[in-house]
């Protein structure tokens, strides 16, 4: 059965997702790389760019379960770019290059209309204006029966989180503290909205915590 899910998202140990002052040259904010260090270790993420080497550990297992089995993703407008209001014309087309890691029909969440784009590699971006519920509705249908990956940022997944439409998290705790940035668990009570721990295993550069319904 289709699940709505956010995996392989990194956090720092005091529990932001992002660094602060996230701009062109930090897209993640200051520090926020250091969060991801776990992951670019892997073959996951270097077959991402055509090579072959990498770790083949439990934290690669865990980057490919978060790239597996998704027939859609839903994205906030900053995981998208840095342009902030409205769109001064249709030139940024993501972080990624000509052919961005999705390949699947990929949702941005924005109050600014714009046309679809068509990327290399099966991703096309499209521009949902009416809320959280409406991109989610729209990936589905696009997802054939697979699921749905919430992929971020922090602001993103505190919404679908306090909506009560995510069915499972991976979070992956990197032993980083960045002591300011985005903060995903302010407000939240995970355990009201009926989330436990269903897996937690510990390497040397993540801990893996799976929350599950």
């Amino acid at each position: 059965m289709s699940k709505v899910r956010v995996a392989a998202f990194s956090l720092s140990v005091d529990g932001f997702g992002a660094g602060p002052e996230q701009s062109l040259n930090d897209p993640l904010g200051k520090r926020g790389m250091e969060l991801h260090n776990w992951f670019f270790r892997t073959r996951t993420f270097q077959q991402m760019f055509g090579k072959e080497e990498g770790s083949t550990d439990v934290d690669d297992d865990y980057a490919a379960r978060g790239m597996a089995n998704f027939g859609a993703f839903i994205l906030g407008r900053n995981m998208f770019g840095p342009i902030r209001g409205e769109w001064p014309d249709d030139s940024w087309k993501g972080w990624w290059g000509n052919n961005p890691p999705y390949h699947t029909p990929t949702y941005i969440l924005t109050h600014y209309p714009r046309p679809s784009i068509e990327m290399e590699g099966g991703t096309t971006f499209h521009f949902v204006t009416g809320g959280i519920e409406a991109a989610l509705a729209q990936a589905k249908a696009a997802a054939g029966g697979k699921d749905v990956k919430i992929g971020g940022g922090v602001s993103t997944v505190r919404q679908y989180l306090n909506a009560g439409l995510i069915d499972e998290v991976h979070f992956a705790i990197s032993p980083v503290v960045l002591g300011k940035g985005e903060a995903m668990f302010e407000g939240i009570d995970l355990p009201a909205l009926g989330f436990r721990v269903s897996e937690h295993v510990a390497t040397a550069h993540a801990t893996h915590v799976v929350l599950t319904k």
